[in-house]
């Protein structure tokens, strides 16, 4: 069995790090280069960063951030934030990112996640998904959490999968920044989906959440941020509890 990632994941704005609640609510929390050599310290397995209003601002991904923190970092990383060409993409390749999330653009142009696949190759490409329950049913949101689409989320994580996504990044909207634990059941579910890693996303408060997840659900890595950032949870500290556990993790 795989061991499981313990990714820690920067949300820009105004080459600040910000966290919310539910993706709203958004408040400061740092350098992001500054967090980023931490997390290094910290033995985080990736990183990830998201330009989280790039896409509704209509403007690329600031490229000399993510160069300024790639030049800290020797884990993967990963970018996302208003990519939409293959253009965007081998900017980013070239600032030091591993590999890209798209979100809004896999959905209004789903063929971008098949070329991305071509020319870089599936490990390149990890297609984001923000989830929010509405009537019994996760839909899928884009425009950074905003605008509300028809698709079903585990659907769409299974027809990005065979568009040729390497990678899912599985963010519950409902969940996102308010610390009482993953959504399960949309992880569960589409995690049984597909055979490519999913990363959860949204809701880790406790070391104890980590553990549900992991023992509850097939993801292969757990993403969260403001715990990270405001250091109510030192990276270390959740690996010795998850191996106390007997989770498997990266050393």
């Amino acid at each position: 069995m795989l061991k499981k990632r313990i990714i820690p994941c920067l949300d820009i704005k105004d080459g600040r790090t910000v966290k919310g609640v539910n993706f709203l609510s958004i408040r400061d929390a740092g350098d992001p280069v500054e967090l980023a050599k931490a997390y290094v310290d910290q033995g985080a397995d990736e990183l990830v960063f998201l330009d989280i209003t790039a896409t509704l601002e209509r403007r690329k991904t600031l490229a000399m951030l993510v160069e300024r923190i790639a030049s800290e970092l020797n884990i993967p990383f990963t970018v996302g934030g208003g990519i939409s060409t293959i253009d965007d993409v081998s900017m980013l390749i070239r600032s030091g990112a591993d590999k890209v999330s798209i979100n809004s653009a896999a959905v209004s142009d789903p063929g971008l996640v098949t070329a991305i696949a071509g020319k870089f190759g599936s490990q390149c490409v990890v297609v984001a998904i923000d989830t929010k329950l509405i009537n019994n049913e996760w839909y899928v949101y884009v425009n950074g959490g905003r605008t509300p689409t028809d698709l079903v989320a585990e659907e769409w994580a299974t027809r990005v999968e065979k568009l040729g996504a390497g990678e899912i990044l599985l963010t519950s909207m409902n969940s996102d920044g308010t610390k009482a634990g993953f959504s399960l059941d949309i992880t569960r579910e589409v995690c049984r989906k597909v055979n490519i890693p999913v990363i959860a996303s949204g809701g880790a408060g406790r070391l104890e959440h980590f553990v549900d997840l992991f023992n509850e659900t097939g993801c292969s890595a757990a993403l969260a941020a403001s715990i990270f950032h405001f250091g109510e949870i030192r990276i270390p500290d959740l690996k010795t509890y998850l191996t106390n556990n007997q989770i498997k993790v990266r050393c």
